[in-house]
C-alpha cells in the first residue's frame, strides 16, 4: 500500500516538474495582461449579446485569465454593472477556457492538436451557447437573475473578482515597465497563484493516483474503445460528466484529460472534458447562490449542450483533417527527474518566480492577499486604504 502510494504521488510530482516552467509563463503573462489592461470599461464594452459585444467579452475573458471560482465571481461582478448577462457568462468561459497557459500545459501533457481544437473548439462552444441564449433565455428570467445577484450573497474570491490594480497611464511598454507595473504585475502573479494552486495539486494528484491504481482495462472499458463509432458518440457526452464529479476545474483537469486519453476517451470527449470546468458542482453551487436556483438549471443545461456539441465539432474537424493523434501517450506515466532542458526551464523560471514573490511581500501584497476571499463590500472598504498605501511604491 505504502508504494502504491508512493507511485502514485512520484507521478503526480514529475507532472508537476514537466509542466512547472509553464505554468510560471503562464500565470507571468495573464498578470502582465491584467496590470495593463483595465477591469473598469470592461462592462461598458459589454452592452448587449450583439456579435460584436460577445467578440469583446470573449477577448476580454482570454486575456482575463483567471481560476473558474474567480472568472464566476467576475462574471458576476460585470452583469451588476451593467454588463449584458450573455456577454458576461461568455466572458465567464473565456477567461478559463481560452487562456496562455491552459494551451501552453496541453500542449505539453497532451500534444499539440489538443491545444488546437482548444482555441478552435473554444470559439466554437462560445456561438453554440450565445445562440442558445438568444433563443431560450427569456428576459423574466435574467430578472430574476439580476435581483438575486444585487443580494450579494457570497460565493467564492469576490475579493480576487473585485480587485483592479491595472496602469491607467502610459503606453502599453510603458505600464508593463514601470515600478508600479512590476508592482502590479507581481500582485497578479501572487494572487493567480494563490487562487489556482489548490485545483493545480488537486488535479495532479488525482491524475497520479489514477495512472497508478486503476488500470488501463477499466477506461477501455468505460469509454468503448472497441468500438469506435460508440466511442466518439460517447466521449464528448461523458466527458462533462466526469469532470462535474472530479471537482477539480481549470488547469487542473489537464492532468487528468491526460490520464483519460491514454485510458481511451475519445478526442473530443477530452475536449469537452476541459471545457466543463464550469460545470463541477461547487462552481454549480456558487450559481445557486448567484443566479437562483432556475438560472442554474438553465446554464447547466445550455452549457452542457454548448460542450458537448464542441466536442462533437473538434472530433469531426479534426478526423476529417487526420489530425487526431493515432498513439496514446499522454504525459503521465514517466516518474523521476533527468535534467533536460525541462529541468533548466524549471530553474530559471522558479528564480523569476522569486523575484516576483519578494515584490510582492515588499509591496504590501499580504494584505492584499487577506482581501481575495472577502465579500466585494468589505474589499471595498479596504480598497481605498490600499490604494493610498505602499503597494504601489
Amino acid at each position: 500500500m505504502i508504494n502504491q502510494l508512493v507511485n502514485a504521488l512520484s507521478l503526480s510530482f514529475s507532472m508537476f516538474w514537466e509542466i512547472l516552467w509553464a505554468l510560471i509563463l503562464g500565470f507571468i503573462l495573464s498578470a502582465i495582461i491584467q496590470a495593463i489592461v483595465s477591469k473598469k470599461q470592461m462592462s461598458r464594452l459589454m452592452p448587449d449579446d450583439s456579435p460584436r459585444s460577445l467578440a469583446v467579452a470573449t477577448g476580454l475573458g482570454a486575456a482575463s485569465s483567471s481560476c473558474s471560482y474567480a472568472s464566476v465571481a467576475i462574471a458576476r461582478s460585470l452583469f451588476r454593472k451593467g454588463a449584458n448577462f450573455t456577454s458576461a457568462i461568455v466572458f465567464e468561459f473565456a477567461s478559463t477556457n481560452l487562456v496562455f497557459e491552459l494551451g501552453i500545459i496541453m500542449w505539453l501533457l497532451l500534444g499539440w492538436q489538443f491545444t488546437l481544437a482548444e482555441f478552435i473548439g473554444g470559439p466554437v462552444m462560445i456561438i453554440i451557447l450565445a445562440i442558445t441564449f438568444r433563443i431560450f433565455l427569456k428576459k423574466s428570467l435574467i430578472e430574476k437573475a439580476r435581483k438575486q445577484a444585487d443580494k450579494g450573497v457570497a460565493g467564492v474570491m469576490e475579493g480576487h473578482a473585485a480587485m483592479d490594480m491595472s496602469l491607467s497611464d502610459g503606453t502599453l511598454l510603458q505600464k508593463a515597465t514601470s515600478k508600479q507595473g512590476v508592482t502590479s504585475i507581481s500582485h497578479y502573479f501572487v494572487m493567480d497563484w494563490s487562487s489556482l494552486w489548490k485545483d493545480i495539486a488537486l488535479g495532479l494528484i488525482i491524475a497520479g493516483a489514477l495512472a497508478a491504481w486503476v488500470p488501463n482495462s477499466f477506461w477501455q472499458s468505460f469509454f468503448f474503445t472497441n468500438d469506435p463509432v460508440l466511442s466518439k458518440i460517447w466521449g464528448p457526452l461523458i466527458g462533462p460528466i466526469v469532470s462535474m464529479i472530479s471537482f477539480v476545474c481549470s488547469i487542473g483537469n489537464v492532468p487528468l484529460a491526460a490520464v483519460l486519453w491514454n485510458g481511451g476517451i475519445s478526442f473530443g470527449g477530452v475536449v469537452a472534458f476541459i471545457y466543463a470546468d464550469l460545470l463541477i458542482l461547487p462552481v454549480l453551487n456558487i450559481y445557486r447562490k448567484y443566479y437562483g436556483m432556475a438560472m442554474t438549471v438553465f446554464l447547466t443545461i445550455t452549457s452542457y449542450v454548448a460542450i458537448v456539441l464542441a466536442g462533437y465539432f473538434t472530433e469531426i474537424l479534426f478526423g476529417a483533417l487526420h489530425l487526431i493523434p493515432t498513439t496514446r501517450n499522454a504525459l503521465v506515466m514517466s516518474s523521476g527527474i533527468s535534467f533536460n532542458y525541462t529541468s533548466i526551464l524549471n530553474v530559471v523560471f522558479i528564480v523569476v518566480a522569486g523575484i516576483l514573490f519578494v515584490r510582492f511581500y515588499k509591496t504590501d501584497g499580504m494584505k492584499m492577499l487577506k482581501m481575495m476571499g472577502q465579500p466585494q463590500m468589505q474589499h471595498d472598504e479596504q480598497k481605498h486604504e490600499h490604494e493610498h498605501g505602499s503597494c504601489c511604491h
